[in-house]
């Protein structure tokens, strides 16, 4: 399909990380994807601004483009964006000075605090945020379920099972926290990564540039096509992650990408 769509009018790209850029073994090391460091030298010499955007919120945009860094993506620390910086930003406008409990690991934890959010683990919580968690604390959820009981919102950086490994599905323990808080109290919770209205903006803000002249590259339908289709943007499904060998014509036309490729090598055509 790399014919069909040329990506050299965009304004800025958006890539997805596990299963587009690159897949993890089991020791969480990243194998960049053929053509994964050409497509990013091609658009920084392009001068067009460029974003990954994971899901991964166990630690900070900042340790994971390190850690890309030394598996060979050619990328910058500001080039990295997380659903901790787009919950953030959330939760600084709607939650001001308003206590949040928080599922999250202890360096998220710290990292939220910095930046303004008033953590609280106790039973006056205002809002609930659960991201990834290295264990499960039922007392925590239990109090987190009486809260969103009460009328906290439930919000979560990701509802989906999980992400493309170099062995299949990595299961994502935030869904499944968040999901046993959703399940007991009926609550509908409210993703402040992909998709969101809420990472649309921020992905906007930190490039500068609108979401309509965005590219979003991506290997999940429900994730990254969507989140382009929110933002108005450029969307390319790739087959090397979790969506396996779709072809274009199987996607029903409300959820249809602009185009498939097998890889991100394909984009080299494109740009």
């Amino acid at each position: 399909m790399a014919e069909r769509l040329g990506l050299d009018d965009v304004g800025g790209f958006v890539f997805d990380v596990d299963g587009t850029l690159v897949l993890r073994g089991p020791d969480g090391r990243g194998a960049p994807q053929p053509g994964a460091v050409e497509v990013i030298e091609r658009i920084h010499a392009s001068g067009r601004p460029l974003m990954l955007f994971t899901n991964g919120s166990h630690v900070g945009a900042g340790v994971i483009a390190r850690g890309l860094q030394e598996d060979g993506l050619p990328i910058a620390e500001d080039e990295v964006m997380t659903p901790i910086e787009s919950a953030t930003t959330y939760l600084l406008r709607r939650h001001a000075g308003r206590p949040v409990m928080l599922f999250t690991s202890q360096a998220i934890r710290e990292q939220m605090a910095r930046e303004g959010i008033q953590v609280s683990d106790a039973d006056d919580a205002e809002a609930v945020f659960v991201a990834h968690v290295d264990r499960a604390d039922f007392d925590a959820m239990e109090r987190a379920a009486r809260a969103v009981s009460r009328g906290a919102p439930l919000l979560t950086g990701s509802y989906v099972r999980g992400y493309a490994g170099a062995n299949g599905i990595i299961f994502s323990r935030g869904a499944m926290v968040t999901a046993a808080i959703a399940k007991v109290t009926g609550a509908r919770p409210r993703v402040l990564g992909k998709p969101s209205r809420a990472a649309v903006a921020e992905m906007g803000r930190r490039l500068g540039v609108p979401t309509e002249r965005l590219a979003m590259i991506g290997d999940d339908l429900s994730m990254d096509v969507v989140l382009g289709r929110m933002g108005g943007s450029r969307t390319v499904l790739v087959r090397s992650g979790i969506s396996g060998p779709l072809e274009l014509e199987s996607i029903p036309p409300r959820q249809r990408p602009d185009a498939v490729i097998d890889g991100v090598a394909d984009l080299l055509a494109m740009l």
